[in-house]
């Protein structure tokens, strides 16, 4: 059986008038055709939906059955009408955002605070992952995007965007504050203590291929499980760590950490939005993508 969907429109509005032409009315038509539509759906169902008499009309039993299951569907339609309608224009809406700690501190929250500010109705899901554990979100469907810290690795669907490059500056705290009055070596901070995130990370990947890089083993001795536990640890005498540049600043300003000068330049690393180009981006998407992406 194939009905014409406008058929249950016209009969949910005419049932909840109990008028052909109040339903006429309200759905900008003309009486004569809501009443012929009514009687093509009746021929279509094989029985009759309304009783007609003077005072109006009243639905029969098929018809009042009928009516409780088109409302639920019409109604369930609207819903979906207006949740589309309000995801659209952002009063409502969801997101999902991997990120890394570095970019989460260094440009995530500034441009989430911007855009709860101005689409409070959407909801935000923020993760805080390694940069590979990122990826595998990204990959399964379990984040929008991610924004994290290269290197990272890619695959052909995955989109990248640069957001930002920075440098990371060894530190340390009073118990190896004598290295940072004067130049080290390579070799003189590859013997010391060091803290860094563990092997699974895009961070450990990098400093193992700078210290490489210069001849150098790249050994671990205390393993953080984020990059927000390093500072604590660094001041706390357990070793040498590298951090961001600017988010070491204030602590060393107040005395609480020292930059250890190096005689080789630490490469910069960069913060990346990394997205599937394989899926659309919702209307959510689109407005938060250009805001991160938007240039201070």
């Amino acid at each position: 059986m194939t009905i014409n969907y406008d058929y249950y429109r016209i009969f949910y509005v005419v049932a909840q008038c109990r008028s052909f032409t109040r339903a006429a009315e309200l759905l900008k038509n003309n009486q004569p055709n809501i009443t012929r539509c009514m009687k093509n759906l009746e021929q279509e169902l094989g029985c009759k939906l309304f009783h007609r008499s003077n005072k109006g009309i009243t639905l029969t039993p098929e018809g009042q059955r009928f009516y409780r299951r088109v409302a639920a569907a019409v109604e369930q339609l609207q819903l979906g009408e207006e949740e589309i309608r309000r995801d659209g224009s952002l009063e409502s809406g969801s997101l999902s955002i991997s990120a890394s700690e570095a970019a989460l501190h260094m440009i995530l929250l500034d441009k989430l605070s911007i855009f709860r500010a101005q689409y409070p109705g959407v909801h935000l899901r923020i993760t805080n992952e390694t940069t590979p554990q990122a990826i595998e979100r990204l990959r399964d469907g379990e984040s929008d995007f991610a924004v994290i810290t290269a290197p990272l690795p890619t695959g052909r669907t995955l989109q990248q965007t640069e957001l930002l490059r920075f440098t990371e500056i060894p530190v340390c705290g009073p118990a190896y504050s004598d290295m940072a009055a004067r130049r080290c070596t390579m070799a003189e901070l590859a013997n010391c203590p060091l803290v860094c995130l563990g092997e699974d990370t895009s961070t450990y990947a990098f400093y193992q291929s700078f210290f490489n890089s210069h001849g150098q083993p790249f050994r671990v001795d205390v393993e953080a499980a984020t990059m927000d536990q390093i500072l604590p640890m660094v001041e706390h005498g357990l070793g040498i760590g590298f951090y961001p540049s600017q988010l070491a600043a204030p602590r060393i300003a107040r005395g609480e950490l020292f930059c250890i000068p190096l005689d080789q330049p630490v490469p910069e690393r960069a913060i990346t939005l990394v997205e599937d180009a394989a899926r659309p981006r919702s209307t959510a998407m689109k407005a938060i993508r250009e805001l991160i992406c938007e240039k201070k």
